[in-house]
């Protein structure tokens, strides 16, 4: 019997059920130290400690102009000292960061540009006394000082993969004509994996504008607008913190080949390399007749960068001159900007045994990238995974397939109940576990927060994704970006995009918008079904759920994040194991504690999702946003540890039966 866990608002019903409440007496100023104070406990949560692969160096206009008054009285160099001030608050302790500026020492002079504070471990106040030394005098000469500022970053050991981000703040265009900006920019961005220039521009227009977004168009970066300081210290934020929350990559050196006679030797495992526009790379395996082998590439190119809804990223397994044993296509569909990219692929020995890929011998994964014209030109890092499944014992009769969502369709009864704060994860490798419960997070513009959930045998994953209410900024009612949602099997195989049941991707304005998504229940016998939403959900582990929320949404809402909540109920029983009449594992109990690991998120009536509190301009009340739902949660944790009949070694992908299939990216 699969649990029916409460009522839950379906993403037509929504604005439908949210109400304005108020919250009582609470002052702005104290609103803002609570958000101020869970913002900096998310980003420990979030970081890492530096590895000398990422870091941050701020370019900051220091140019005459910088000593106008902004419009509220104060200098614009005032409010950007305010911004950067804004910025090292909120960035993770210890994450590498320098200052540049240029302008700052001569009334004139194209070679005015220094490093002001070198690139090493946060000192939040030695970088406020740095930028607070800064006095506006001379010229702007943007180009040399992105020349300097990528030689300031730390450098890139060999097969070491990271975020190294140049970060403009300009209120005018370069005045020194040589080096031209843009070109430098894309001569950067062609030389160096894992850099992006990312550029503000404070109260531009014009040909000021366009140069500042060329510069961020060449670098693998983004444009950001600020109109006034409060946009400065927001736009600032967010470009910081995409680089300190950068994907966290883990794998073993390897370059690929550009023919397959030359294809290095893998045995299963995780792979890191590189891959151009309009390259294949190949890699060699031996594979035995019988084990079904996964494989996934996952590509991460700079968030936000120029990206064409078509392009694509392609995985293949063959075998011999010409056999073909699986082919995989993904593609961004949507321009906004890049998010990760994966796609996945599996050699799986049919019923009979008889097909032309059911041979041992050797066999090559391929991967391969196809670029529009005008979209980001650098090289992006690929993650590749490589595993092998052992085939069931010779006395094991595997369990019936379960091609069916069910009950884990989109009309399923999710959890309610009040939210439990979560921090997502950067990528696969760091994906924060939730069990089943409601859970609430914050997004940045560009960004993917990665989740993981343990799903057993005879069960599926169900959950929604709820993009909050938020305030908006002036002029934005034209503007639409998109949500986004992925769930991915163990072996990183995306599923539940084109099945007519779920839909992955959806409009973002500002106002609160849904995303429902599933799997199928896990089955062994399920890698021989046909449709690619079903085929990949052949094994128990961790389900990957990954949340994306468009770069266009940086035009749109007024605070730095965007709140989300996560709606995650794991449906049915876990059995012992994947063979036919396996028994049900025992359930056990799970104090509701501090960590988000299959922890339950009970609440007999609960407010459901609170959203987002928007505190009035001067000192009103704050409004909460709730969902006002009355149910009851049936409690459920199911974390049977009986050893699968199946073996595997090393995660991979997802299993395709020789088909071109095409998926959204999340």
């Amino acid at each position: 019997m699969k649990a029916r866990l409460g009522c839950r608002a379906t993403g037509a019903t929504i604005g439908a059920v949210l109400l304005a409440l108020a919250a009582g007496p609470l002052s702005a100023a104290s609103a803002a130290g609570q958000a101020q104070q869970a913002g900096q406990a998310q980003q420990a949560e979030r970081a890492e400690a530096p590895d000398g692969k990422s870091g941050l160096v701020m370019v900051l206009d220091s140019s005459g102009s910088m000593a106008d008054d902004d419009g509220t009285g104060r200098t614009r160099m005032e409010s950007a000292r305010t911004a950067v001030g804004t910025v090292v608050d909120a960035l993770p302790d210890g994450f590498p960061t320098g200052l540049r500026v240029y302008g700052a020492d001569r009334p004139k002079g194209c070679t005015d540009t220094r490093l002001a504070r070198p690139v090493q471990p946060l000192d939040r106040a030695a970088m406020k006394q740095a930028v607070g030394a800064v006095r506006p005098k001379g010229d702007t000469p943007i180009g040399l000082s992105l020349q300097k500022a990528a030689q300031d970053l730390p450098r890139r050991a060999d097969g070491a993969i990271g975020t190294r981000t140049i970060l403009l703040v300009s209120d005018g265009e370069d005045n020194c004509g040589s080096p031209q900006p843009c070109e430098v920019a894309e001569q950067l961005s062609k030389n160096g994996v894992g850099l992006r220039i990312d550029t503000v521009g404070f109260q531009v227009r014009g040909a000021a504008r366009q140069q500042l977004e060329c510069i961020a168009k060449a670098g693998n970066g983004r444009y950001y607008d600020a109109p006034d300081a409060k946009a400065l210290a927001r736009q600032l934020q967010r470009s910081a913190q995409l680089s300190a929350d950068g994907y966290r990559f883990r794998g073993k050196p390897v370059e690929g080949a550009l023919k397959r006679d030359a294809a290095p030797a893998l045995v299963p495992g995780q792979y890191l390399d590189t891959i151009g526009p309009g390259e294949q790379r190949y890699y060699a395996v031996d594979l035995d007749a019988e084990s079904t082998v996964d494989f996934s590439a996952t590509a991460v190119p700079q968030p936000g960068a120029a990206v064409d809804t078509f392009d694509v990223l392609r995985t293949s397994i063959v075998y011999g001159t010409d056999s073909s044993c699986g082919t995989s296509t993904e593609r961004f569909f949507q321009k906004e900007g890049a998010t990760p990219l994966t796609s996945a692929v599996a050699r799986i020995r049919s019923e009979k045994g008889t097909d032309g890929c059911d041979k041992e011998g050797r066999y090559w994964l391929v991967v391969e990238r196809e670029s529009k014209k005008g979209s980001d030109a650098a090289r992006w890092p690929l993650e590749l995974t490589y595993g092998v499944e052992k085939p069931l014992a010779k006395d094991v009769t595997p369990a019936q397939s379960q091609p069916e969502y069910g009950e884990g369709d989109k009309d399923a009864l999710l959890p309610t109940g009040d939210p439990r704060d979560v921090t997502g994860g950067t990528g696969f490798n760091d994906a924060k576990e939730l069990g089943q419960g409601v859970w609430r997070d914050k997004v940045l513009p560009s960004q993917t927060l990665w989740y993981k959930v343990p799903v057993g045998w005879g069960q599926q994953l169900r959950y929604d994704v709820e993009f909050a209410n938020e305030p908006t900024v002036a002029g934005s009612a034209s503007v639409w970006s998109y949500g986004a949602t992925q769930v991915f099997t163990p072996d990183r195989a995306p599923v539940g995009g084109g099945t007519g049941e779920f839909s992955p991707q959806s409009i973002y304005n500002g106002r609160p918008m849904a995303l429902e998504m599933g799997t199928v229940p896990v089955a062994w016998t399920n890698r021989h079904e046909s449709s690619p939403n079903v085929v990949p959900v052949h094994t128990r582990g961790g389900f990957y759920i990954a949340v994306t929320l468009g770069a266009k949404a940086a035009e749109i809402a007024e605070n730095p994040h965007i709140g989300v909540v996560v709606r995650v109920a794991v449906l049915g029983d876990e059995l012992a194991g994947p063979q036919h009449d396996a028994p049900a594992l025992a359930k056990e109990t799970h104090k509701q504690g501090d960590s988000a690991a299959r922890a339950d998120s009970e609440g007999a009536a609960g407010a459901g999702w609170t959203g987002t509190a928007a505190a009035a301009a001067a000192g009103g009340a704050v409004v909460l946003i709730a969902i006002l739902v009355l149910v009851l949660v049936r409690r459920r944790s199911a974390t049977g540890t009986a050893a699968d009949t199946a073996t595997r070694t090393d995660t991979a992908t997802r299993t395709d039966t020789g088909t071109d299939t095409t998926r959204r990216s999340a």
